[in-house]
């Protein structure tokens, strides 16, 4: 378990490193990391907000955006948050196509429709074997064909 807690947060030791190599286990436990905190975040800003703030009139609108105590802490830690993960999420997906031996630009791809998918199936694929021009194989394999 301590190992799984390691890998999770290990894109917030490296916040803004694009060099080198991640593993499939650091990104997809650092994604988990993120949709567990946004359940936690949707829950606080959910409990926090007045009563009613959910309605579609004009009246309510301009209510829920005039957020009192409790409801303005929340949004703020949430934007806030968000914004600070940016960094490490940005990083994480650029050294997780390192270890499949692509550029990090490969991400822009992602502003695409069909982009988003590629790189989703890319997330997936295992890493290359050994050493390639981003590090060293951070599972610790050797290059196919040196023995």
């Amino acid at each position: 378990m301590g190992v799984i807690r390691m890998s999770m947060f290990d894109p917030l030791r490296k916040y803004a490193t694009f060099s080198g190599r991640a593993r499939r286990k650091e990104y997809w436990l650092w994604q988990v990391f993120l949709v567990l905190a946004s359940i936690l975040f949707a829950i606080w800003l959910m409990s926090a907000m007045p009563p009613g703030w959910q309605g579609t009139s004009p009246e309510d609108m301009e209510a829920a955006m005039n957020l009192g105590g409790s409801a303005s802490l929340a949004l703020w830690t949430v934007l806030i948050f968000s914004l600070a993960m940016i960094l490490p999420s940005l990083a994480v997906s650029v050294r997780r196509l390192h270890d499949r031996d692509m550029s990090g630009w490969w991400i822009l791809i992602g502003l695409t429709g069909i982009g988003s998918l590629i790189l989703f199936i890319f997330y997936l694929l295992d890493g290359t074997p050994g050493a390639n021009r981003h590090g060293a194989d951070p599972k610790g394999r050797a290059t196919p064909g040196i023995a």
